[in-house]
Formats: structure tokens, C-alpha cells, sequence
């Protein structure tokens, strides 16, 4: 029998830096049907579930197109719970309600609606390329850092006063001569089943990322974030 690929779109029901911000009308449609309607046009996935502890979320997903059997536990539902020990949760509660085995878990973060369906494509290519090239048990995205550690990032020393984040032999005087370095972007993860298994935190194991780019890094954690990602999503459309 033929493994599925599974989607799952997690969103707790509490968020303190905007409230609700899950199921806020972003552009007619609440922020997460946005991801809903990516991951149902990518033709690799077999199943897309949204795993909330809310009833209200729970709804508005069924509502977009997405599966949600049941909600999620309120222990692995707050703030302090991290991403890693929600994959855990997900993927066992799904293959055993479903009685399915999955070649790919797939997570979509529902504040990122700047990415793509082509994105989400790309991130499934690029794991099941690199699983057979070199055993890669996970590919998320990346971009590259708009603040470097080894010319533009600080921290304070025991006395006060502040120094470069991290030092190399010589002095980096301009930002294009430093290291590059990338940022996690909250998006996109296509793992293994196996890696979340064996593994208790995504970089545990042999990870490698996906550029996305900067223009599709940005998620919603603030007011000022869903306003920044309003306008980009309206210059989108228009044109």
C-alpha cells in the first residue's frame, strides 16, 4: 500500500500577542483558510488536518476544506509547548485514528501566508531527494538573515559594555564579508515520520533548509505584523 503524505495546520486557540489571531479576516478569509487552500491545491498531499484545542478554530477549518477528527489536548495547548512535542502528538494520533502509515508528516505554520503552494511542492521534492541522497530526515524553511552575528548582532559582556555575537580570528568591517547566516523561518516542515519518532527537537538530526526568501518570511505575531502582511498580500493580488 502506497504511503500518504499527511498536512497538518496547528493553531491553539490562545494567542497573547494578537488575540485570536488564527481565524483574524485577513483579506475575506480567516488567516487560516489561507493555508487550508495552499495545501489543497498541492497535488502531493493526500490529507490536510488542522490539530487545535479549539472548537471554534475546529469549525472554521471544517468550514475551508480542512479535516480536524478532534481537538487537540489542552496539556500540549499552550505557550510553553514546543513545536517538536506537537508533531510527536499529531503523528501518532493521526496514523492511529486514520489507520494510516505516512511517507511525509507536513506542517504548515498558518500565521506564514506568504509562502506558496509551489513552496510547499518544493519543500516535499527537496525531502524526498535528499532522503535518498543522504539520509536528511527533515527540510523546513530558511532565509538568509537580514542581521548578521559576526558583524551586526550584540551582546552585553559582564561589565556592560557590548561586543559582536560571534568573534572570528580577524574583524569583519562590512556585512558582505561576514559568514552567511540564515534564519528559521516559521512555515514550512516536511519531516520524516521516522526522524519525529527517534528525535526529540527538529536540528537533533541531519536537517537542510529550503530558501524561501525573504519576501515570504514574515509571520503574524503582532498587530503590526497582520497589517505589515496585509499590504503584501494585497500588492500580491494586484498583480
Amino acid at each position: 500500500m502506497k504511503k500518504k503524505i499527511i498536512c497538518v495546520i496547528s493553531a491553539r486557540g490562545g494567542s497573547k500577542g494578537l488575540p485570536n489571531k488564527n481565524i483574524k479576516n485577513l483579506l475575506g478569509k480567516p488567516l487560516i483558510a489561507w493555508s487550508i487552500l495552499q495545501a489543497k491545491k498541492v497535488k502531493e498531499i493526500d490529507r490536510v488536518v488542522v490539530c487545535t484545542d479549539s472548537k471554534k478554530i475546529r469549525s472554521i477549518s471544517i468550514k475551508a476544506g480542512a479535516e480536524a477528527p478532534f481537538l487537540r489536548p489542552k496539556n500540549i495547548s499552550n505557550s510553553k509547548v514546543g513545536k517538536f512535542k506537537v508533531f510527536k502528538y499529531a503523528l501518532d494520533a493521526y496514523e492511529k485514528y486514520y489507520k494510516e502509515n505516512y511517507e511525509i508528516y507536513l506542517d504548515l505554520d498558518c500565521t506564514n501566508p506568504l509562502r506558496t503552494s509551489k513552496d510547499i511542492s518544493n519543500c516535499i521534492s527537496k525531502l524526498r531527494y535528499l532522503k535518498k541522497k543522504r539520509n536528511v530526515g527533515a527540510v523546513f524553511t530558511i532565509c538568509e538573515a537580514r542581521k548578521n552575528p559576526y558583524f551586526n548582532l550584540l551582546e552585553f559582556q559582564n561589565n556592560g559594555s557590548l561586543k559582536v555575537s560571534k568573534k572570528l580570528q580577524h574583524d569583519i568591517l562590512r556585512r558582505q564579508d561576514a559568514p552567511k547566516v540564515f534564519e528559521h523561518v516559521a512555515s514550512i516542515y516536511a519531516i520524516d515520520p521516522n526522524y519525529i519518532r527517534n528525535n526529540t527537537n527538529l536540528l537533533d538530526g541531519h536537517t537542510e533548509g529550503y530558501n524561501i526568501g525573504q519576501n515570504k518570511s514574515l509571520d503574524i505575531d503582532s498587530k503590526f505584523d497582520y497589517q505589515l502582511i496585509e499590504f503584501l498580500m494585497k500588492k500580491k493580488i494586484k498583480k
